[in-house]
């Protein structure tokens, strides 16, 4: 389970991340990240934010079950990853048609695709 800090809630921090952050697709997935060095608009204190993600999965995915499924999925293992990313950023991931079909290996290798093109143009 993603830790309740580490969530992604609020309409307009989506729309941060998807409208202002750099975009990686893959054929699962599409990863929208957002580095940002300020501190949390919604935190109290000048403590560092926490990076924090949410997740996109349409009916498109498909049914109920499979949409939860790959939420769950998708969840664990970015959960895994934030020590990755730098502290403050705001990710999105949204989940493509094909996801619903794809196992746990097909979605870590294309998260981890899409955070090493993030990742790997920041450090340019």
């Amino acid at each position: 389970m993603l830790p309740s800090d580490n969530r992604l809630r609020r309409r307009e921090d989506f729309a941060a991340a998807v409208r202002r952050g750099r975009r990686a697709g893959r054929p699962l997935l599409v990863v929208h990240l957002r580095t940002s060095g300020a501190t949390d608009p919604h935190g109290p204190g000048d403590s560092a934010p926490p990076t924090r993600a949410g997740f996109v999965v349409s009916k498109a995915v498909g049914g109920a079950v499979v949409r939860t499924r790959v939420k769950r999925l998708l969840r664990h293992l970015v959960r895994e990853r934030l020590a990755q990313l730098p502290p403050g950023s705001l990710v999105v991931v949204r989940a493509l048609p094909g996801a619903g079909e794809a196992d746990h290996g097909q979605l870590a290798r294309d998260l981890d695709a899409a955070f090493e093109r993030l990742l790997g143009g920041v450090a340019r």
